[in-house]
């Protein structure tokens, strides 16, 4: 029995669960990452930083999006642990951004905020039965 529910959707296990889509919170938050660079000064100190966070930040969803089409639990967990990893390095960059651009340290914290709720969701999500 817990094999099936286990490979069922939120909604089927529980209707009455407030459904969690991380496909899209992830995109969403790749989204972000990219209107956020965007709206950086390009210099010498921003512009590696800002291609490091872009793709730590964007391949959080990318690597979520395998892991929900794994083809083991095995390759489901490794999948999962590159999302909270990708999303731990996120947090270094943005940290790294705040420093470069003091005008921009709130929207650098608001998105920490979320790739640290991401990192605690996949932490959840990784721990071994």
């Amino acid at each position: 029995m817990s094999n099936i529910k286990a490979q069922m959707p939120n909604e089927c296990q529980n209707p009455n669960a407030k459904k969690y889509d991380l496909e899209e919170r992830t995109a969403i938050f790749g989204e972000n990452i990219i209107d956020f660079a965007r709206s950086l000064e390009k210099n010498i100190i921003n512009i590696p930083l800002i291609k490091q966070v872009i793709r730590s930040g964007t391949s959080i969803g990318a690597n979520y999006c395998e892991a929900d089409g794994a083809e083991s639990k095995k390759d489901f967990k490794h999948k999962i642990r590159l999302c909270k990893k990708e999303s731990k390095e996120t947090k270094h960059w943005l940290r790294m951004l705040a420093k470069a651009n003091e005008n921009k340290v709130e929207e650098c914290r608001k998105l920490w905020q979320e790739a640290q709720e991401l990192t605690l969701i996949f932490s959840s999500i990784a721990k071994d039965d």
